[in-house]
């Protein structure tokens, strides 16, 4: 069911302490951490606490929250003195999504090209 935690979901796993990861940040309603294999400078990830697949059904099912993430995406970046940065929801296999929990990606520290690829 949408929002509850997933037994399967590697991210479900961080938000309930089961899988270590390096919080920078944490609210009521999300979690940002460092990617384990950054792309770049800054790369930190901000989920939201509630399990949705990807970003459509978060933004569908739960729109206060997706708003949550993308807040929190500022606050990283802030935190990070990012002046310059790109935030990235890939949403499905042929996007790039990898891990099905809706997941947004902070990128910065370095020039970005477009296209990304």
């Amino acid at each position: 069911m949408a929002g509850e935690p997933q037994d399967d979901c590697l991210f479900c796993k961080i938000v309930a302490g089961h899988i270590p990861a390096t919080i920078v940040r944490e609210t009521e309603t999300t979690v940002a951490f460092r990617d384990i294999n950054p792309q770049a400078p800054t790369h930190v990830l901000v989920i939201p606490k509630a399990h949705y697949k990807d970003a459509a059904a978060l933004a569908a099912q739960a729109p206060q929250l997706a708003a949550d993430v993308l807040a929190e995406t500022q606050a990283v970046a802030d935190e990070d003195k990012l002046e310059s940065y790109r935030i990235v929801f890939n949403t499905g296999a042929g996007a790039g999504q990898t891990v099905w929990h809706a997941h947004a990606h902070v990128l910065g520290g370095r020039g970005m090209e477009w296209p990304p690829g």
